[in-house]
């Protein structure tokens, strides 16, 4: 195989992507209480988000080893790597040291490995971004300056519905997730450059903070300079697609995937929570 876009599993993929022999997902391991969950095709989202609903501590996640990732290089000439933030995972690190091995093992053949800086549907756009490249017959320097580029200028966008794993991994008082709860208040959040996660700003109920979301997004892009986009959710598909239909309307996108969370997008989201990159 001429080349092979490895993307670990915080990268929500499409059908399309899912079934594309150039693609492939590297699970990252879930664990809820005692439950071990692998983030395959496996991933039963509503079973996952029954046991974190009933677990008092929070969910939490394991990268993938350096070798699941050169599993699955498999001789091919060109590799790209895709990850999480390096700032939220060490799949990063991981795939470094993976890209490494695979180059001193096999001399001729390049692997790059590229820090998303983002999370979800970030990953999957920058998985598309690759091929694009590729299928334009760039080389494998073109395809890497041409994809850091692209990274530098995506922004990440979150509503999260559900505070429950805020309060559980301790960003959050019980006190102020029970009075978030209460009156309904929803936060919107974001990435910053480096790939951390800020909130933007914040404000009543699920609908004004999804046009909230949108708008903030709206502000930050120029009409007609951005050719795709994708929502990811949580449980939530109506939500994202109304989202996808403003965007579109508003900013002339001509492609807004609609992306069904896997788990480890899940666990950062939870339930209700819907996710932004363009």
């Amino acid at each position: 195989m001429e080349y092979r876009i490895i993307i670990d599993s915080c990268g929500d993929l499409t059908p399309e992507m899912k079934a594309d022999p150039h693609i492939v997902s590297v699970p990252l391991t879930l664990q809820v209480g005692d439950d071990v969950i692998i983030d395959d095709e496996t991933f039963d989202q509503l079973d996952f988000l029954k046991k974190v609903a009933a677990c008092e501590t929070c969910p939490k996640s394991a990268c993938p080893s350096p070798d699941a990732f050169l599993k699955v290089c498999e001789d091919a000439d060109r590799v790209y790597i895709v990850t999480l933030s390096a700032e939220l995972s060490g799949s990063y690190n991981s795939a470094l040291l993976a890209a490494r091995m695979y180059e001193d093992e096999n001399p001729g053949k390049r692997c790059h490995v590229f820090n998303s800086c983002s999370a979800s549907v970030g990953e999957t756009l920058i998985g598309m971004q690759i091929q694009e490249l590729e299928n334009m017959n760039a080389s494998f320097e073109e395809v890497v300056v041409g994809t850091e580029a692209y990274i530098e200028q995506q922004h990440t966008y979150f509503v999260l519905d559900n505070l429950e794993t805020l309060r559980k991994n301790g960003r959050l008082s019980r006190i102020k997730a029970f009075v978030a709860s209460a009156l309904k208040i929803k936060p919107i959040m974001g990435s910053t450059p480096e790939g951390t996660i800020t909130q933007l700003d914040q404000t009543r109920g699920s609908s004004k903070a999804l046009k909230l979301m949108t708008s903030i997004a709206m502000k930050d892009i120029r009409p007609g300079t951005i050719r795709r986009a994708a929502v990811a959710h949580c449980n939530c598909e109506s939500r994202a697609r109304l989202v996808a239909d403003e965007l579109k309307k508003q900013l002339v996108i001509p492609e807004v995937y609609v992306i069904p969370a896997a788990g480890v997008t899940s666990m950062y989201a939870n339930d209700g929570g819907v996710v932004l990159v363009l």
